[in-house]
């Protein structure tokens, strides 16, 4: 879990839109969204190119406003899915992080070492999150 000194309203709107995500994820170059101009929404789906070169291809699959954002992703064969729940605060919002990553054969070993470090990574990303807002001035 993560707590950041903005209101869900605000955190939720900056993590739901895709093309936010490389200035906070710390693993990302770019974003190409399938519809560029599409507004966060259930279903919209794009792809990351990683900076080891690696492509994901992502889609939300929750979406209640403010309160719960989820995702699916597939990645050289191992498939996760990230669910973030925004929970008011006194001066901010806690962000609840839960993941799970899987896949068949020998990749399985591959999941689950990334599993491992993925839940750190989120927590240190989502925190950069809350960091940028905060640089922005984003109703903290």
């Amino acid at each position: 879990m993560v707590d950041v000194p903005h209101p869900p309203e605000v955190v939720f709107r900056y993590l739901a839109d895709p093309r936010n995500r490389p200035e906070w994820q710390s693993s990302l170059l770019s974003v190409q969204l399938e519809d560029g101009d599409a507004e966060p929404r259930l279903g919209l789906s794009w792809s990351e190119t990683t900076v080891i070169g690696m492509r994901a291809h992502l889609e939300i699959t929750e979406l209640v406003p403010y309160r719960v954002l989820g995702e699916s992703a597939r990645m050289g064969g191992i498939d996760g899915t990230l669910v973030l729940r925004f929970k008011a605060r006194t001066g901010g919002c806690r962000i609840e992080v839960e993941g799970v990553m899987s896949a068949g054969g020998l990749m399985r070993y591959a999941a689950a070492a990334a599993a491992r470090v993925a839940s750190r990574v989120a927590i240190s990303d989502l925190k950069r999150a809350g960091r940028v807002l905060s640089t922005r001035g984003q109703g903290g």
